[in-house]
């Protein structure tokens, strides 16, 4: 239980930040940053993906991706940043998230740079991977990234044009083993929009927020025609699929569990809005739409 919940801080964390990305006191310098220290999972992926890798001294305690953030120390997260490490790594950038308003004052003081991160819906990935390759000397190759994740974006709707879209319930928490304290997708930010490029149509469209802590029986009233449940970590092995699959069984009225249309997406970078929202989309798109799929 303690391990789900650790969990489910860290989506929600990832999820449910904010409105808008802002650039805050990160400047554009005669000389890049070299020693740059990222907070943030999705944009320690973007810093890497772009070719800044390197520059990156340090990282958070929930950074997993790519394989290399493992050699990097550890300096803490959204609600814990270890500021004394922090400072110590002599970082000539520091990305954090908007909310971290204690350690924002403390790097003010220190006269250290910031980048300042605050995501809201899809098309937010693509400002924040332009600004970061502006900021970290890297504008050329975020450029051709972003480009080639729209591309691929383009090609999911393409494909998925002129479907009925399927009435979706997207999960991305709960208790394992039971349908407790699940936590689905609303009407607005990065997962919602991953749906609706994907070809499916929100049953919580309607509720203005990017998670709801949704029932049992809330969800039986919306009566979603698909259930597609995202498992953020290691992908499970076919046992373990069967199983959160049959969880579901408890809601046998519900049209998605009738139709044998419940699916268990897991791995890593299925609710990262960083340089694999792509593929995420796409596994997305094939489940909902399984022949319009290459």
């Amino acid at each position: 239980m303690r391990r789900f919940c650790t969990l489910l801080v860290a989506l929600l964390a990832i999820c449910v930040m904010g409105t808008v990305p802002i650039l805050g006191r990160a400047r554009l310098q005669e000389r890049a940053p070299q020693r740059i220290i990222s907070l943030v999972p999705a944009l320690t992926e973007m810093l890497f993906a772009i070719g800044a890798g390197p520059q990156v001294v340090a990282v958070s305690s929930y950074d997993t991706f790519p394989p290399e953030v493992a050699s990097r120390p550890k300096v803490g997260a959204l609600l814990d940043p270890d500021v004394e490490r922090i400072f110590s790594l002599t970082p000539d950038l520091v990305i954090t998230y908007g909310s971290q308003s204690d350690l924002r004052r403390q790097l003010e003081r220190a006269a250290i740079p910031m980048f300042d991160y605050r995501h809201a819906g899809l098309a937010d990935v693509f400002t924040t991977l332009r600004a970061l390759g502006r900021v970290t000397g890297h504008a050329g190759d975020a450029g051709r990234l972003a480009t080639d994740i729209e591309r691929r974006l383009d090609a999911v709707k393409t494909r998925t044009a002129g479907t009925t879209a399927p009435r979706t319930l997207l999960v991305f928490g709960r208790e394992p083993g039971s349908l407790r304290n699940m936590y689905v997708s609303g009407g607005k930010g990065f997962l919602h929009d991953m749906l609706g490029i994907a070809g499916g149509a929100n049953v919580f469209a309607d509720v203005a927020r990017e998670s709801v802590q949704a029932t049992t029986e809330l969800i039986l009233a919306r009566a979603p025609d698909v259930i597609v449940e995202v498992r953020e970590g290691p992908a499970l092995g076919d046992a373990d699929v069967r199983a959160r699959i049959a969880d579901w069984d408890r809601l046998a009225a519900m049209p998605a569990v009738k139709a044998r249309r419940v699916h268990i997406l897991s791995g890593t970078g299925l609710v990262v809005p960083g340089p694999r929202v792509a593929a995420a989309v796409e596994r997305l798109a094939a489940v909902l739409h399984p022949a319009r799929t290459p």
